[in-house]
């Protein structure tokens, strides 16, 4: 039964691989024509589900479109926001270097990077929390 399935599952990816890119014109014209023979369509529901089709695969596009470019927007302002936090860490850090001495800001520094690994071990611990990807990032000064 195992190696069935396994040999299914080859198949289905052999067929996905092998499969040819469509024109939005020719999945229209795909899907139409599947209609028409499952639903045997008159040439008046032929041209009005055609338009229908045509229309709601349009909207589809524009919708992935906006979705991508709010993708890339929140990539770019997640870029901004690193960059903002790493200039306010560096500018908390030079504070706390001033209000401490050098032997207490060192102390003080080796806590916060033993903290940091413990927090690490912590999200690998948990994973999917965050996400395994992030969990797995090393964490910046």
């Amino acid at each position: 039964m195992l190696v069935g399935i396994a040999t299914w599952a080859q198949e289905k990816e052999a067929i996905k691989s092998e499969r040819v890119k469509l024109t939005p014109e020719q999945r229209v014209d795909l899907q139409v024509k599947r209609m028409t023979k499952d639903l045997d369509l008159n040439e008046k529901q032929i041209s009005e589900v055609r338009a229908l089709i045509t229309k709601e695969n349009e909207k589809r596009a524009a919708k992935r479109a906006e979705m991508k470019e709010k993708r890339e927007m929140n990539a770019r302002n997640r870029g901004e926001a690193k960059a903002f936090m790493e200039k306010e860490r560096a500018a908390a850090d030079a504070e706390m270097k001033k209000i401490l001495t050098p032997e207490q800001y060192a102390k003080w520094d080796k806590l916060r990077e033993e903290r940091k690994a413990s927090m690490r071990e912590k999200m690998m611990e948990r994973g999917e929390e965050n996400g395994p990807e992030r969990a797995l990032e090393p964490i910046k000064k």
